[in-house]
């Protein structure tokens, strides 16, 4: 599994919570009852609080990187 670490969070254009990873890719974090419950991205202190722990990221694992290794420049 491709897991890497979230690094930072940015707002897309429609003003979605969009987590940056160490590798560079972003992955979206939105909170979408019922289907996702990610209450913490609703706010600043949990999106802090998320910082430094995992999310898969599928586009490291499309191109076959594993965890926290950051792909070729």
């Amino acid at each position: 599994m491709a897991a890497q670490v979230m690094v930072d969070f940015v707002l897309d254009d429609e003003q979605h919570w969009v987590a940056v990873l160490a590798c560079g890719h972003r992955q979206h974090v939105r909170h979408r009852p019922p289907l996702v419950e990610r209450h913490w991205v609703l706010t600043a202190s949990g999106r802090q609080s998320r910082l430094g722990q995992t999310l898969w990221c599928k586009h490291c694992e499309q191109r076959g990187f594993m965890a926290s290794e950051a792909p070729p420049a």
